[in-house]
């Protein structure tokens, strides 16, 4: 068997036949059931896909596109370019043209494989602005298209032995993926990752990771996710059964029938959950309702450190646990050991909250730069709320002067494709300077402040952390989002996103007068301007004079993808919102 330092990413699958050759690899749902894949058969069909690439001439090197969701087929695909030396261009399904132009002809990308006859039919249309690809090819089966099929059967009666000179070429050494940057700030970059960058991340996380082979762990992020992937190739390591979601509507569903050991989370999914177990709760009367919010109340007072919690607090938490939290965990499938949450940054109110539900929700901190695992919460050394806990193994972090977070190990990507400019400013003396500013708490706990990029100066000279104001407006009930802005100005304001339908239940006691109104109308009202500001006032107590809100400006829609404010991974666009409303930014700042 190969070494595990010396592993390249798509020997996982190999590695896991001589340890696991009984492991059901992939669980998926067809037509309403749960199926599942063996990883003989899982391997059969890379090989296939294999020889088919390098009958279409795909040669070592030479980049190859996947744009799909997520699926057995995706992870089938990326192995299977990876496996004759090509390099994987994974890319999310909801980007703009504009980006997939750049990505393809930055990558010189050959052969693309996407997911749904919709993305083939915008990639074919690009197609005469991309000077390299040849072929796309589409896993889902429709009329007129090349599908998946067609792509296996090109490779024939081929013999899967040439692919042994293949795979025997590929060093670990070598790069394995290039992944583009969501670019909140400019042109996305390629991040250039090698099988060795990714495998230390991996056998990292496995050192933390509290589970066994045949377990069972559920994906639903998409795989071309750095953070996603790297797990799922932790979940192959580890040999544990990895289902895939049938999608974010069905999750609660995929959840109880699968009762996952562990899975992943974004912030914003989490935040979905809470919202509608309060909902749940807040439809309740009489002593149950009581129940309910006392249960909540104690929730909210957790510490995890024990030492911290007191004998009667730990009294009111068991009673609490029995008569309201334990259903919480149940609801996720009562069997989990880790949710690993990261992308973006985790209220410490929903954080508090779910581990005093026994949910055990472990925050983490990366950057695909890092392949992308730096540090970690976890269940060795314990939960440190507010913070990102520990760097894990190989990974070294210190702070600069400034208290940008620098990171060194074996981890650390090869550098920007193409781009030897910026990967100089990235890493200079073998540190790479992640952008994100921190302080270290107790044990050297890392604690991320804000980004380096977003901080900004009001004219009177001190400096506004946007972060930290926009992680305690957004743990009000009715702020849905939150951008705070004032660079150069006398003050600092925000954007606010306010949540509609929290507030309309709020109205349904308090103004009723105004719930016959348009949702434009409603947003407008002095009592619910009054109740959005009344929430504002209550985030400015914890920060100093020069950093509260002031006049903040209330927005009707939401932030989102398709709107071009958020990224795919949900962080915030900070230069697309504030062109997008520039006027109201010059009408506040020009009239006080």
């Amino acid at each position: 068997m190969i070494e595990a330092q010396h592993l390249r990413l798509f020997d996982l699958a190999r590695r896991q036949i001589e340890l696991y050759p009984d492991l059901p690899m992939f669980g998926y749902k067809r037509a309403g059931q749960w199926q599942y894949l063996s990883t003989a058969d899982f391997l059969k069909e890379v090989d296939q896909l294999s020889l088919g690439l390098i009958e279409l001439g795909i040669q070592p090197g030479e980049k190859v596109g996947l744009i799909a969701d997520s699926s057995v087929e995706w992870h089938m695909m990326d192995f299977a370019i990876q496996q004759i030396g090509a390099v994987v261009v994974a890319m999310y399904p909801n980007i703009t043209d504009a980006d997939y132009q750049y990505i393809f002809n930055d990558a010189e990308i050959k052969l693309c494989v996407v997911g749904t006859k919709a993305l083939y039919n915008r990639i074919n249309t690009i197609k005469q602005a991309i000077y390299t690809l040849k072929y796309i090819f589409c896993i889902q089966e429709a009329e007129d298209i090349r599908s998946w099929n067609d792509l296996k059967e090109i490779a024939g009666d081929k013999d899967t032995h040439v692919l042994e000179s293949y795979r025997d070429s590929i060093s670990s050494s070598d790069l394995a993926t290039l992944i583009y940057t969501s670019g909140t700030t400019g042109k996305p970059k390629g991040v250039m990752l090698s099988h060795d960058n990714i495998v230390y991340n991996v056998m990292a996380a496995r050192d933390i990771t509290p589970c066994q082979a045949f377990d069972r762990g559920l994906t639903f992020l998409p795989p071309c996710h750095a953070y996603e992937r790297m797990v799922v190739y932790t979940y192959m390591y580890i040999g544990i059964t990895i289902h895939i979601a049938e999608s974010l509507d069905k999750i609660g569903q995929n959840i109880a029938e699968v009762k996952p050991h562990i899975m992943t989370a974004v912030p914003r999914i989490l935040e979905k959950v809470y919202e509608k177990i309060m909902k749940t709760g807040h439809e309740l009367s009489g002593v149950k309702r009581k129940i309910f919010d006392w249960a909540v109340d104690v929730a909210d007072r957790y510490d995890p450190n024990p030492v911290k919690r007191s004998a009667l607090y730990n009294l009111k938490l068991s009673i609490a646990q029995k008569l309201v939290l334990n259903k919480w965990y149940q609801a996720l499938g009562g069997h989990l050991v880790t949710i690993a949450s990261g992308s973006a940054s985790l209220h410490n109110k929903l954080a508090r909250m779910f581990l005093a539900a026994g949910i055990p929700i472990y925050e983490g901190y990366g950057l695909t730069e890092a392949s992308p695992l730096i540090a970690v919460n976890h269940y060795i050394h314990g939960v440190r709320l507010g913070t990102v806990g520990l760097p894990v193994k190989y990974v070294e972090v210190r702070l600069a002067e400034d208290g940008e977070i620098l990171v060194k190990g074996p981890n650390v990507m090869m550098g920007y494709y193409k781009d030897p400019e910026e990967t100089a400013k990235t890493i200079i003396d073998g540190w790479l300077h992640t952008g994100d500013i921190a302080v270290l708490e107790e044990d050297r706990f890392i604690k991320i402040i804000d980004r380096k990029k977003e901080m900004f100066k009001i004219s009177g000279g001190k400096y506004v952390t946007p972060q930290p104001i926009e992680k305690r407006l957004v743990e009000s009930p009715f702020i849905e989002q939150a951008m705070v802005i004032g660079d150069g100005q006398k003050f600092a304001s925000a954007y606010i996103v306010p949540n509609y339908s929290n507030l309309l239940e709020w109205a349904r006691t308090q103004a009723q007068d105004t719930l016959s109104l348009s949702k434009e109308e409603f947003l407008k009202q002095d009592a619910v301007l009054k109740k959005i500001n009344s929430e504002i006032r209550l985030a400015n107590q914890h920060f100093g004079n020069w950093e509260q809100i002031k006049k903040p400006i209330i927005l009707q829609e939401e932030f989102t993808i398709e709107g071009g404010e958020l990224t795919p991974t949900l962080k915030m666009k900070r230069k697309v919102i504030l062109a997008k409303y520039k006027t109201l930014f010059d009408q506040l700042y020009h009239s006080a």
